[in-house]
């Protein structure tokens, strides 16, 4: 969970340039529990010229037993000799799909078929307006730009999606509300299943089916996003960091347990763009100063990000307005991205090229699993 067991010194490592040496570190096996990944650090031992004495010269993080994701299954939280208490279903208002708990209350909007409010223990996490939507895009960098992703993948900016189907069954003390949706502009199906346990927990299944027959754009990312109160600007992952990364920039951000502020997720580039996410992350959780909070988790690695910037604001359009960083609004509230994969940055050039093929993300078919759930960590 992001401790360090283990940590030592080689004082001296007798290789000479273009050579291999093998070396053992006599600290001890792994358990075969969880994951355990061993961070190397090679400092420079004297000064040399204007290399100070224990520079880091070079880093490397090797992964010793690799990561297990968790399976997504979704349980009740019993307490023995009490019966669990079995969400109830309100479907009688003609706006809203109502769904209550012992300690939780969940509504979905019937026109949208979204998760428009979750408050759990009287603490609201979703703000009025601000509800859990798909994401396809994000707000085009520089290397987009120039090569007018812009406008060859505009049709994911708002692929025009409208709500065929809402319905909702109560199965093994649980809620399930399933929500179908054409996508006219990509030719595609989106499935939105949401489901919801004793003590209000939701697991969020995202799955679009691409139509084989037509041709759509590369997207941008494939996810969800939605906005928090403003109170909830602690933040606390184990995943990538302590930087930004992406899929195609990430390899010198280790793997780690990391607390920082929301604030501090945002980079002040000249031009506002995408920024802020953290990649390859085992769970996420984002909290007040009390403590309460959500931590999110996925059937594999995911990204996420928290701004006090939501996407729009730092999408500058169709063409560069050639705007600056600091003069983008903060607003109070929180905008939460969470995706399954989100488009490499290229960084090849910055006047037409794609990343590499593996960082793209191509029309397809994708499933996105992830969890979220009330949780306090400190």
């Amino acid at each position: 969970d992001g401790k360090v067991m283990r940590s030592g010194t080689v004082e001296r490592i007798d290789c000479q340039p273009q050579q291999t040496a093998t070396m053992t570190l006599d600290w001890g096996g792994t358990d075969g529990e969880g994951e355990w990944l061993l961070n190397v650090r090679y400092l420079q031992r004297e000064r040399e010229g204007i290399i100070p004495a224990r520079h880091v010269v070079a880093k490397a993080q090797i992964e010793l037993r690799p990561y297990q994701a968790p399976d997504m299954v979704l349980k009740n939280e019993s307490v023995r000799y009490i019966p669990d208490v079995v969400p109830q279903v309100n479907d009688r208002n003609l706006a809203h799909l109502i769904i209550t708990g012992e300690n939780f209350r969940v509504r979905f909007n019937k026109m949208t078929g979204y998760m428009e409010r979750y408050a759990v223990n009287r603490t609201e996490f979703i703000r009025k307006g601000g509800a859990l939507t798909p994401n396809f895009w994000r707000a085009p960098t520089d290397n987009d730009y120039g090569a007018k992703l812009q406008h060859k993948y505009a049709a994911w900016k708002n692929p025009d999606l409208r709500l065929t189907s809402l319905k909702h069954e109560t199965k093994e003390g649980q809620v399930v509300v399933s929500a179908e949706y054409d996508m006219r502009s990509v030719s595609a199906k989106l499935y939105l299943t949401y489901t919801i346990n004793n003590r209000g927990a939701v697991k969020v299944n995202q799955k679009m089916v691409a139509d084989k027959g037509k041709k759509a754009s590369d997207m941008f990312r494939f996810g969800m996003r939605f906005e928090m109160p403003e109170a909830f600007d602690r933040l606390q992952y184990y995943g990538r960091g302590p930087g930004e990364n992406y899929a195609d920039r990430k390899s010198s951000a280790f793997v780690g347990l990391y607390r920082q502020s929301v604030d501090e997720q945002f980079h002040p580039y000249i031009r506002p763009q995408e920024t802020g996410t953290k990649s390859d992350l085992r769970w996420w959780h984002l909290a007040d100063i009390g403590g309460r909070g959500l931590t999110v988790t996925s059937d594999a690695p995911f990204s996420a990000s928290a701004l006090h910037y939501p996407q729009e604001s730092l999408d500058e359009g169709p063409a560069k307005r050639q705007g600056h960083s600091p003069e983008v609004e903060k607003q109070k509230n929180v905008s939460v991205c969470l995706d399954k994969v989100q488009y490499g940055l290229a960084c090849v050039n910055s006047w037409g090229a794609l990343p590499l093929p593996e960082y793209r993300i191509p029309y397809a078919d994708y499933t996105f699993r992830l969890k979220i759930a009330p949780a306090t960590r400190l």
